[in-house]
């Protein structure tokens, strides 16, 4: 039976922490950078061609103001997303805060009637700024790519994800979730 389900945003804020000061023409420190990068939460974004060290140089030259010196594309895209981020803070901030203000305990009920059953009683989601996937699932972790939200210019607070409402996504991959 579930009993909780959380919602983890903690590298979404140290990176619009990040994309504030870049876009004030500010400096992120370096230890800031790799902090960030280091972030347990990250390693859902790794693999054998993106790591922590591409999150450090991306970061590091959009702080730096220098160009991407990379073949890697998945580099490369990272520091797309992470300029898309920079071209409207407001923009930005209008698909930061509906996830910060994100509460799913009214799921736990409508999940439990169907998978009352399950092995989980803590479900997470967690945003992570990821290069491809919309999500992916991991145990009983919902990883959500942040750079996949769309928010909608004339609603504050709604954002769609997948043509979908974010909680009514969220609870159509919980529902994989826990089908698997």
């Amino acid at each position: 039976m579930i009993k909780r389900i959380g919602v983890r945003y903690n590298i979404i804020e140290m990176m619009y922490y990040y994309w504030q000061v870049t876009s004030e023409k500010g400096k992120v420190g370096e230890t800031y950078i790799i902090e960030l990068s280091d972030e347990e939460d990250m390693k859902y974004v790794y693999d054998d061609e993106f790591n922590s060290d591409s999150v450090r140089r991306v970061l590091s030259a959009i702080s730096n103001r220098e160009m991407l010196n990379s073949e890697s594309k998945k580099e490369r895209r990272f520091w797309n997303f992470n300029m898309w981020m920079l071209e409207d803070l407001g923009f930005t901030e209008m698909m930061v805060l509906p996830v910060k203000k994100l509460n799913l305990s009214s799921l736990v009920e409508k999940l439990n009637e169907n998978y009352g059953d399950t092995k989980h009683e803590e479900l997470e989601v967690i945003f992570v700024p990821g290069l491809e996937e919309e999500y992916s699932i991991v145990e009983n972790k919902l990883i959500v790519n942040f750079f996949k939200i769309k928010a909608d210019l004339y609603e504050e607070d709604k954002v769609t994800i997948g043509e979908l409402p974010l909680v009514d996504y969220i609870e159509e991959k919980l529902k994989e979730l826990l089908s698997k």
